[in-house]
């Protein structure tokens, strides 16, 4: 089973964005990153998670971290990591509402690791949010693939693993059909934030 760090629970109904880690919020580096002082946030991307705060949206994260299995990292350096990470946002008024992790190497045949669905399946059981109301946001193709496995809606960001794509392109290899392409998690956000809220559901 994947393990987790919770920051504050939603409630049972609500408008939900479950954001990739690595390239998506902070730069990819090379190899992992172990310590909270190698972390930091891409441009923009912090400001990017306060304003859906601001606009009534919660964030979840999902991530793969396998170094925590090939014992490069353990749970207690992580947490102080996306502690880092949470200092940063609350400054800015934003916060993300939970963090969910897979611990697994890619050969120990988990549910949990992306492209698998099985955190984004946790996310959405623990807020009851029905799948093709989350919007799934990331920058490799990964992530993206496990949001298609959920029945979410789509959305490429053009950095890490994405970073030579750009807006009206061809979508990456592995990248699944119908996802839409932004810039970066900004421009992701001045898209959902203008667009109309569904029938039924307040914005």
């Amino acid at each position: 089973m994947a393990q987790r760090t919770v920051a504050h629970p939603g409630a049972a109904t609500m408008k939900l964005v479950i954001l990739d880690r690595d390239g998506t919020l902070n730069p990819l580096v090379d190899g992992y990153i172990t310590t909270p002082d190698e972390w930091t946030p891409l441009p923009g991307a912090l400001e990017a998670v306060a304003r859906l705060a601001h606009a009534g949206w919660h964030v979840a994260v999902a991530t793969n971290q396998p170094g925590l299995g090939r014992g490069l990292l353990d749970v207690v350096a992580l947490n102080a990591i996306h502690a880092r990470l949470q200092r940063q946002l609350a400054a800015l008024g934003g916060r993300i509402d939970a963090i969910f992790f897979c611990p697994h190497a890619a050969d120990e045949d988990c549910h949990c690791r992306k492209p698998a669905p099985g955190l984004l399946e946790q996310i959405v059981e623990r807020y009851g949010v029905e799948p093709h109301e989350v919007q799934v946001v990331g920058s490799c193709s990964a992530h993206l693939q496990a949001g298609a496995a959920l029945g979410a809606v789509l959305h490429l960001v053009c950095t890490g693993a994405a970073a030579d794509c750009a807006p009206g392109q061809p979508l990456p290899p592995g990248c699944p059909a119908g996802a839409q392409v932004h810039a970066d998690l900004g421009a992701f956000v001045d898209a959902l934030l203008a667009a109309p809220a569904p029938a039924g559901r307040a914005a």
